[in-house]
């Protein structure tokens, strides 16, 4: 085992570091206040390939490891989880899908444009009515001998608004259960789509999440990404890359939170020394570091696992699971080693915490993670 990034990772880092130093924590505070939605920002990500982190080059994309990936979602979501939440859905859930189980001529059309960053793509899975229990979706797709109709309602969808291609899920055959979900892919501007109310969120402001209703939406055969029925388990396998980005997002956020409070620990001071130098404050510290430490190896193990062609969907779920909880117990020390100040949005501490509390919760929440482990563990594999 090696745990030293190679060179071109370092790079990434280092680049990524500087762009999130210039382009991001000077505007995170005030795309938090407004919920706007960084669309220059995140053309300059386009730029530097981040939002087609894993599409071949031959698709126009970076090409990038599943390790390379994690370091750069890390890196974005110390400065804005926002900005790390856009990078990691738009790579792990839309682009992915795509890529994993789009025809050639899929991926040829709608590829390039994602890993441009020219088109930002949406990943239609959760409705108002199910979100765990994904396979109770009530959103449906009738053949009709010349195109699939589409109708139903979608929630909770990152990029909703703003996105510019859809993967959507839909029940085809309501008798086979899991084996009865097809997804289509899905320009924006599609007659029968409309992008319904904004949410607006207790954090991940500027991070757009959006209703889409669907009314009679016609999509033909080619619009199909795998196979007729085969969308629930593909969802699943495309779930198991994604959680490796969430725990990178919220190790990220963890960190991020923490070297804000060191720096406010050195400069802070009460009863005439720097707050630092209180045991009870660098328990704190101690207890953040070590576990945000843990988290990122633990990410980075399933990121390794994945490239290596490994299985790794319960090392996912368990980066995911321990990411997310690490992250908010971090943050909450965060504000409270801000004090007063951390409860006022003068110092990014509660942003930082309003934030991770979605890592707990999207993309499979903490106790659905549970689920998976033991399942995992009891079925032996």
């Amino acid at each position: 085992m090696t745990f030293v990034p190679t060179p071109e990772q370092e790079a990434l880092r280092d680049m990524l570091r500087s762009f999130v130093a210039r382009e991001v924590r000077p505007k995170a505070h005030a795309w938090d206040e407004t919920g706007e939605f960084p669309s220059e920002t995140v053309s300059k990500l386009g730029e530097l390939g981040i939002l087609g982190a894993m599409v071949p080059e031959v698709y126009g994309g970076a090409g990038m490891d599943t390790v390379s990936y994690a370091i750069a979602v890390e890196e974005i979501a110390k400065g804005d989880g926002s900005l790390g939440l856009t990078v990691a859905s738009h790579n792990s859930l839309c682009t992915a899908h795509i890529l994993g189980f789009g025809s050639e001529e899929i991926k040829r059309r709608y590829l390039p444009g994602l890993a441009s960053g020219r088109t930002l793509g949406a990943w239609a899975l959760t409705e108002p009515g199910s979100g765990s229990d994904s396979i109770s979706m009530k959103t449906r797709a009738e053949w009709t001998g010349r195109s699939w109709v589409i109708n139903g309602t979608k929630m909770f969808i990152t990029q909703g608004s703003v996105g510019g291609v859809y993967v959507v899920l839909a029940v085809t055959d309501k008798g086979k259960g899991k084996d009865g979900v097809t997804a289509f892919v899905v320009p924006a501007g599609t007659r029968g789509l409309t992008v319904g109310r904004t949410l607006h969120k207790l954090g991940m402001r500027s991070s757009d999440t959006a209703e889409l209703v669907f009314e009679d939406m016609e999509a033909g055969p080619d619009a199909v990404v795998g196979q007729v029925n085969s969308g629930f388990r593909d969802t699943m396998k495309n779930l198991a890359g994604g959680r490796i980005s969430i725990a990178a997002l919220a190790t990220g956020i963890g960190l991020g939170a923490m070297e804000d409070a060191l720096s406010y620990a050195r400069e802070r001071s009460q009863f005439g020394r720097p707050i630092a130098e209180f045991q009870a404050i660098q328990w704190m510290f101690a207890d953040m570091a070590t576990e945000l430490s843990a988290a990122r190896l633990m990410t980075l193990r399933a990121a390794a696992l994945r490239d290596a062609g490994k299985p790794y969907t319960r090392e996912a779920a368990m980066a995911k699971l321990f990411a997310s909880e690490a992250a908010m117990r971090g943050t909450i020390k965060a504000v409270q080693v801000f004090g007063g100040y951390g409860y006022t949005s003068d110092y990014p501490a509660e942003r930082y915490m309003r934030d991770a509390k979605l890592c707990e919760i999207g993309e499979g929440t903490s106790e659905v993670q549970r689920i998976i482990i033991a399942r995992n563990l009891i079925r032996g594999h």
